[in-house]
């Protein structure tokens, strides 16, 4: 009999079973997968260590999540700066001075903000309703047109006239030359790869993989005083209220011989015409570098196809609208009587995480859980 069974060898799973080992805690940790590390699994094609399930780039304001992961990694100084590119056209992301002058040739953030002021008058927008509007009235109708609308319709599979406004209102807009996308504290990619994090965060927990919970939740449940599930929280109750839906991605990775495909570990898609929303090249999250300092002679690179889920498909985003959140919490509602289970992680919660909100979460819950404990 363990202490804690964790399902989800991902960074919930992993960041909670470490916790619990920690605090003297028996622990067993299972993955339907036959890989550790959830969604930021990294392997290594050609000394490259290459993000599966696609880019991950850690960054934080949070002292105490910082200094957590670097317990277990060595983090470099990745800066994420991705490209976007309409028709052969590069402009920099997130919006700023330099995509600006790019897109009208002003040179002042005073000719900057007069643009996107004029433009947004133009547009009649005062109290926006939906995504369209909301971007309109942040960056104009240029940049909303070029850079905005075709990848963001790849990306959801529906117009942007169709989609919420809050999926856009923290977009980055910066009146300056800086084109770090992160306004964090604390920024970059560990060493090694993510998959090398995740192992020293299980050093020592017995993990066993390719078993699927839900195929034999009674077996499983009678190992454990407490279960910690990080799967799909519908299928956890057999889509009893419903099927929630989510964005999936499908990945078409090549090693190319060459260098140097792009020159930028990302660069974005934004036409309609593209089919893939953005091509990925793994090695400039590493510098072009191998763990020894070499230059390496060949790249990796992967297209990243947006599509509408499935059961059966991988789950990335959530999509919370109102019907989706209205069925989400009918299931929260009943995970609630689960007195034995913690539902927890980006398909547990049926919430989109970046990886430190979803450690900061971690760490909260496992405070609460091992004091009850104790």
């Amino acid at each position: 009999m363990y202490d804690f069974l964790i399902v989800g060898a991902g960074l919930y799973g992993a960041v909670f079973a470490r916790q619990a080992r920690d605090a003297g805690k028996s622990v067993l940790v299972i993955d339907r997968r036959d890989t550790i590390a959830g969604n930021v699994y990294t392997e290594e094609i050609e000394r490259i260590h290459v993000h599966r399930y696609g880019a991950h780039i850690f960054h934080t304001n949070n002292k105490e999540v910082w200094e957590y992961v670097n317990r277990f990694a060595v983090f470099n100084r990745f800066t994420n700066s991705p490209v976007a590119n309409y028709h052969g056209e590069l402009y920099s992301l997130p919006f700023n001075m330099y995509t600006f002058n790019r897109m009208w040739g002003v040179v002042t953030p005073e000719e900057a903000r007069e643009k996107i002021e004029q433009q947004r008058r133009e547009a009649g927008i005062t109290e926006p309703k939906n995504l369209e509007e909301q971007a309109i009235s942040l960056v104009g109708t240029d940049i909303y047109e070029k850079l905005i609308k075709g990848y963001t319709e790849k990306q959801w599979g529906r117009p942007c006239t169709e989609l919420p406004s809050f999926i856009i209102r923290r977009l980055p807009v910066r009146l300056t030359f800086d084109n770090n996308y992160f306004n964090a504290l604390y920024q970059g990619i560990p060493v090694g790869g993510y998959t090398k994090m995740v192992r020293n965060m299980l050093d020592g927990i017995e993990v066993r993989l390719g078993e699927d919970y839900l195929q034999n939740r009674e077996k499983w449940d009678a190992m454990a005083q407490r279960v910690v599930y990080t799967g799909p929280i519908d299928a956890y109750f057999g889509y009893q209220k419903g099927t929630l839906a989510y964005r999936s991605v499908r990945f078409e990775t090549e090693v190319l011989d060459m260098p140097n495909f792009q020159g930028n570990a990302a660069v974005n898609y934004t036409d309609r015409e593209t089919p893939y929303t953005r091509i990925i090249e793994h090695k400039w999250f590493e510098f072009g570098k191998d763990a020894q300092g070499n230059d390496l002679p060949k790249t990796v690179i992967s297209r990243e196809y947006s599509s509408e889920w499935k059961v059966g498909d991988e789950p990335y985003y959530p999509v919370n609208d109102e019907k989706n959140n209205a069925i989400y919490a009918a299931y929260r509602e009943m995970a609630d009587s689960q007195k034995k289970v913690i539902f927890g992680g980006r398909l547990g919660e049926y919430k989109y995480y970046d990886m430190d909100k979803t450690i900061e979460a971690v760490l909260d819950r496992t405070r609460q859980v091992l004091g009850e404990d104790a």
